[in-house]
């Protein structure tokens, strides 16, 4: 590719790229001109911990020099289409089984999270014989116009009308449920409950799946309580109905585990990925099946595909990250940091704005209030793309990133993600940055005109 130099690469992306999820004429980009491990710069040479991994990704960090090694040899492995076998796509399918549940048999292959789901839901159906699929609210998984329905947070509303047969259900939040649990099991109880009643409303019969984000992410990182997800494989066993776990954000290591299924005392159906099983160095998605999963199409024609299922370069990629978790023990090193970001934001909950904070691993979410006893957000559920509503979020998020701290937020929660690699002095230093971005914010935007609340 040509050099081009700072001027025209911000031109030509205002003239001619399309940026999701934006009023076109907002959109102000930086470019990143380099980078090397949790860090990258900016066009004025500006240094910036990567505290969400891109968008929850890039778990071994920016240029790891084992991925960059592996492009070089990418003109030594042979395109093929999927009907092919190939030695990447070979291996990375037994490295897959090899860390997952020990009742997943086969992956299907697919290019990102979102065509992941998808196809999920096609295989849930072939193998069901049924067309109900239930999903949460408060989750996301993913743009296309099935991941759309899937979806039950606003960005599914431009895929509306929608398919038939996608049910929305409860996703358990209790900061901000308004029935007061005794403890843990008695909210997954109430939950649980309320789900078995839709399940007979909806006719069990008629129900493939039910499909969840095992932590939702995007939304606020929301772990479920305790006996909650065992319990959700109780009812799907009791009924008949797969049950799909989306490990797209929350797999490969995030959350101080493999999997986050990992954390509970289940084994799903069908569970699906992305991000994390190339680090985004290479698009790369998809499907693994149990065995009882796979042994249906032995004798059934699997209904689906797409033309780079297994592609040989991101198979590729895929064996050598997965070799990096191995070799590097990040998975462990992810729950020993987890330990000290956890410990970081806790100390958050002494700020004025801050209403909750969530987190397991390396995988965390502070959600903001404007009031601390009321528990008022600072956007309200469904306003994140609304006229005027994302202006205070865009300002603490605006602070951070003067502070030299990347992420994002949706609604009042900001993402606390970093790669994998990061370190504890590392940490503390990033940490430090969200403070004093966080005091600035409070002194200067959110509580400028009364005293500061109540901590």
């Amino acid at each position: 590719m040509e050099q081009i130099d700072d001027r025209q690469i911000k031109e030509d992306d205002r003239h001619y790229v399309l940026h999701a999820w934006s009023k076109q004429k907002d959109v102000q980009p930086k470019i990143i001109k380099k980078a090397d491990g949790i860090f990258f710069w900016d066009d004025s040479d500006k240094k910036y911990y990567d505290m969400c991994s891109q968008l929850v990704y890039l778990n071994v960090g920016h240029n790891h020099p084992k991925l960059m090694e592996e492009f070089r040899h990418i003109g030594e492995i042979p395109l093929a289409s999927p009907g092919f076998a190939t030695a990447s796509k070979a291996e990375l399918a037994r490295k897959i089984i090899e860390v997952a549940p020990k009742n997943m048999a086969k992956v299907f292959f697919a290019n990102g999270g979102a065509d992941s789901n998808d196809h999920a839901v096609k295989i849930a159906r072939m193998v069901t014989g049924r067309y109900k699929i239930f999903s949460r609210y408060r989750s996301y998984h993913g743009a296309t116009f099935g991941a759309g329905n899937l979806s039950g947070e606003n960005r599914r509303f431009t895929v509306e009308p929608g398919l038939p047969g996608f049910i929305k259900f409860e996703t358990p939040y209790l900061y901000r449920e308004k029935v007061k649990f005794e403890n843990e099991e008695a909210a997954a109880a109430f939950y649980l409950d309320r789900l078995n009643s839709q399940i007979l409303y909806e006719g069990p019969d008629s129900i493939a799946a039910i499909f969840m984000e095992t932590i939702p992410g995007s939304n606020g990182v929301l772990i479920p309580p305790k006996g909650y997800m065992e319990g959700v494989r109780e009812l799907c066993t009791k009924y008949g109905i797969l049950m799909i776990c989306d490990e797209v954000m929350s797999g490969f290591g995030r959350t101080g585990k493999m999997f986050a299924v990992d954390h509970f005392d289940l084994e799903p159906d069908i569970m699906t990925f992305a991000k994390g099983v190339t680090c985004g160095y290479s698009p790369l998605g998809g499907v693994i099946v149990s065995e009882e999963v796979a042994k249906y199409f032995d004798d059934h024609v699997l209904m689906t595909g797409l033309t780079y299922s297994g592609h040989t370069v991101s198979t590729q990629i895929g064996c050598a990250t997965l070799d990096i978790y191995k070799d590097e023990d990040l998975i462990e090193h992810a729950a020993e940091m987890g330990k000290v970001l956890a410990a970081r934001l806790e100390q958050l909950r002494e700020f004025a704005s801050v209403g909750d904070v969530r987190h397991i691993g390396l995988f965390a979410a502070v959600e903001l209030v404007k009031n601390k006893q009321t528990k008022e957000p600072i956007i309200s559920y469904g306003m994140d793309y609304g006229k005027d509503a994302v202006g205070l979020m865009k300002k603490f998020v605006g602070l951070l990133m003067e502070q030299g701290f990347y992420t994002y937020s949706h609604e009042s929660s900001v993402m606390v993600a970093p790669p994998l690699i990061i370190t504890e002095q590392q940490i503390n230093e990033a940490m430090d940055l969200f403070e004093h971005a966080l005091m600035k914010f409070e002194r200067e935007d959110l509580f400028a005109d009364q005293p500061l609340m109540a901590k």
